[in-house]
């Protein structure tokens, strides 16, 4: 086999393979997830039983051998015990008797078993906070955890019953009644960037297996994990565009008895609040003076958003059918945005799209002190063209992006932006904060850009390529298996199958046709006018390279890198040595960087790679240590969208001599 043509078959092998083996990210499991299953044999032939404990309880009241009358009956004499004498351990009782019928009642009576969850809920809930019972509240007892379970489990017990009613929504209603207590339930949205309007369905976290992420991220508390699926709704502010469809994001579920209600008594009639929270802006809720943790999932609603199979085929399309993509292209925000937090945008490479941030994404979102500072934005655009077109493109999506959510310009965490970019993604965010000059048109060019004839539409394009000055809002870059010098992988044969197989954007290949046939002596190489698609931008003799790596940063912006490079040894290493199968040690390092570390990773996987999320960790760590957030520098994106922030050199005066 013809070296070049190994060289696309290891390409497609490490591009294509792991994209693959990611695309389903959950599943749903054959049974809920429910820590009372071993506890309450909920599984077991003969049906759910009591703990031993509670036993006990029975024995000690002479009411172990009532267990077979009518559920209702027995809480009521149980009731009676508890009024006697108030204790926590029967509180604890009395919510798992509720809990056990409230399973064996779901099967026959909906009604009755909710208010069954609900009696257990809420005994669960005087047993934590209740302060006549907090001398004797042992959060070393297994019982404590047991009343955190019960109080969890009977609550979403009791969640998929009102689910199943249509009372699971931000301002719903519902009455839940015991043998004693009614409870008048009112479902809202609290603490949340997320308004009533952007629920459109709730689904349980534990009804889903995550496969497609490698971590996890489970905090342990109070309340019920959910996932909530966001819809488009009319009045939508200018930030919400930004949401890609199907968007799904984390809640946590949390019934809260109202202050001076908790007490029991035949006839008492109680409020309480069912709040949907935002466990990315807070996993801690408090009742009374008491902070209490939230039990929330951030891993499986990503997951779950991620699961769409529409999603997967963005990196195929974006390669090959750039013209087709554009649509779809631009700026994305998984999460409302969030005025103080300092954004960064993460930027993927070529064959690829925002899904090959996720497992970096899902780290860091699970660190509070990197989501206390920080929001996550994601760039999605079309990979089978010139990188140098999707930079230009970038700058003018970030002066929309600035333009939306901080019209007035008074933000000042938005000038302290970070970009991440991976492979072509690098090259993409490095063009943001340097200063063109004249040096890229020179590169290509044999004379001055006001004498080139062109369309204003091709003009424009043109001058929004080659002239820019470096974005005031990016003070620091990430770059991670960059081809900064190119990749030999762009060799002949890549390229002739990327021209037959990608379909470029007809401006582009009109505005090119144009060039060629009214400017036939405009660029140096004639090799640069080919220069239609990504890969011919990528390969070493790709003019701009060199000016692109000999460009420094704007003073102010920091700049780091992270190269991977394979192993020697096995039959990737054999062919790959000093590489990371794509893009060789040569090519992605750099002088002159605030830090620059070496991982053993291929090309797909080093920003993926659990150093290479640990280092972008550090930085944005040290970054929110120096980061001053006031007000916005004087000169930032002041253009309309879409219009080029620097302009190219006007015709020189007509003694001005020629164009060197």
């Amino acid at each position: 086999m013809p070296r070049a043509a190994r060289a696309w078959l290891l390409l497609l092998c490490i591009a294509v393979l792991p994209a693959c083996s990611a695309s389903q990210y959950v599943k749903i499991r054959t049974s809920p997830k429910n820590p009372l299953t071993e506890t309450l044999q909920l599984a077991s032939w003969y049906g759910p039983q009591p703990s031993e404990r509670t036993m006990l309880v029975l024995r000690k009241y002479d009411l172990d051998d009532q267990l077979d009358l009518d559920s209702k009956e027995l809480l009521a004499k149980f009731q009676q015990c508890i009024e006697r004498e108030p204790s926590a351990e029967k509180l604890h009782a009395y919510a798992e008797l509720s809990y056990l019928a409230a399973k064996r009642a779901e099967k026959h009576d909906a009604k009755q078993a909710l208010d069954f969850y609900g009696a257990s809920v809420a005994y669960a809930y005087i047993y934590l906070f209740d302060d006549q019972h907090a001398e004797w509240r042992n959060p070393y007892d297994p019982h404590f955890r047991g009343a955190c379970d019960l109080y969890n489990g009977a609550l979403e017990g009791a969640m998929r019953l009102m689910q199943k009613q249509g009372n699971l929504a931000p301002g719903c209603d519902c009455e839940i009644t015991s043998a004693t207590d009614t409870w008048d339930l009112r479902v809202v949205s609290c603490g949340t960037a997320w308004h009533d309007d952007d629920f459109e369905k709730l689904e349980f976290c534990s009804d889903y297996e995550v496969g497609g992420l490698t971590n996890q991220y489970h905090g342990y508390g109070l309340g019920v994990p959910m996932i909530a699926v966001r819809k488009s709704h009319p009045g939508e502010n200018a930030t919400e565009k930004f949401y890609p469809p199907g968007l799904s994001f984390p809640v946590t579920a949390f019934l809260r008895l109202l202050p001076d209600e908790t007490g029991t008594g035949a006839g008492k009639r109680h409020r309480a609040v069912l709040e949907l929270c935002d466990p990315l802006s807070s996993t801690d809720n408090w009742v009374g003076a008491r902070r209490v943790p939230l039990e929330c999932d951030l891993s499986t609603p990503l997951a779950h958003f991620l699961n769409n199979p529409q999603l997967n085929k963005l990196s195929t399309a974006g390669l090959l059918r750039p013209d087709k993509t554009a649509a779809v292209s631009g700026l994305y925000m998984l999460e409302p945005y969030q005025p103080g937090k300092i954004p960064v945008l993460m930027v993927h490479g070529l064959w690829s799209s925002p899904l090959t941030w996720m497992e970096m994404f899902n780290d860091l979102r699970s660190d509070p002190n990197i989501r206390s500072r920080y929001q996550f934005w994601f760039y999605l655009y079309p990979t089978g063209q010139p990188f140098w077109y999707s930079a230009a493109q970038l700058r003018q999506d970030l002066a929309k992006v600035r333009t939306a959510v901080d019209p007035a310009q008074r933000e000042g965490s938005l000038d302290q932006m970070v970009l991440v970019g991976h492979s072509m993604g690098g090259l993409i965010s490095k063009l943001q904060v340097v200063e063109s000059g004249n040096q890229f048109w020179d590169a290509v060019a044999t004379k001055p850009f006001h004498l080139v004839k062109a369309s204003p539409e091709t003009r424009e394009v043109l001058g929004g390529t080659f002239y820019f000055h470096a974005s005031p809002s990016v003070k620091r870059v990430v770059t991670i298996g960059t081809p900064h010098r190119g990749s030999k992988f762009a060799n002949n044969t890549t390229r002739y199958l990327g021209r037959k197989l990608i379909t470029l954007p007809a401006m582009l290949m009109t505005g090119s046709d144009e060039l060629r046939r009214d400017n036939p002596d405009l660029f140096r190489d004639a090799s640069f006018q080919e220069a239609k698609t990504s890969l011919d931008s990528l390969a070493p003799d790709s003019p701009l390279l060199p000016v692109l790596v000999s460009s420094r940063p704007a003073p102010g912006v920091h700049f780091h890198n992270v190269i991977g490079v394979l192993p020697e040894g096995g039959i990737v290493g054999k062919f790959a040595a000093g590489t990371d199968g794509i893009v060789s040690y040569e090519s992605a390092h750099l002088d002159g960087v605030d830090s620059e570390v070496v991982i053993n990773a291929d090309h797909s996987r080093v920003h993926q790679h659990p150093l290479a999320v640990l280092e972008v960790r550090r930085i944005l760590l040290e970054h929110a240590q120096t980061a001053p957030v006031g007000p916005p520098s004087p000169f930032h994106f002041a253009q309309a969208p879409g219009q080029r922030n620097f302009a190219p050199p006007p015709a020189p005066p007509v003694d001005a001599g020629h164009h060197q």
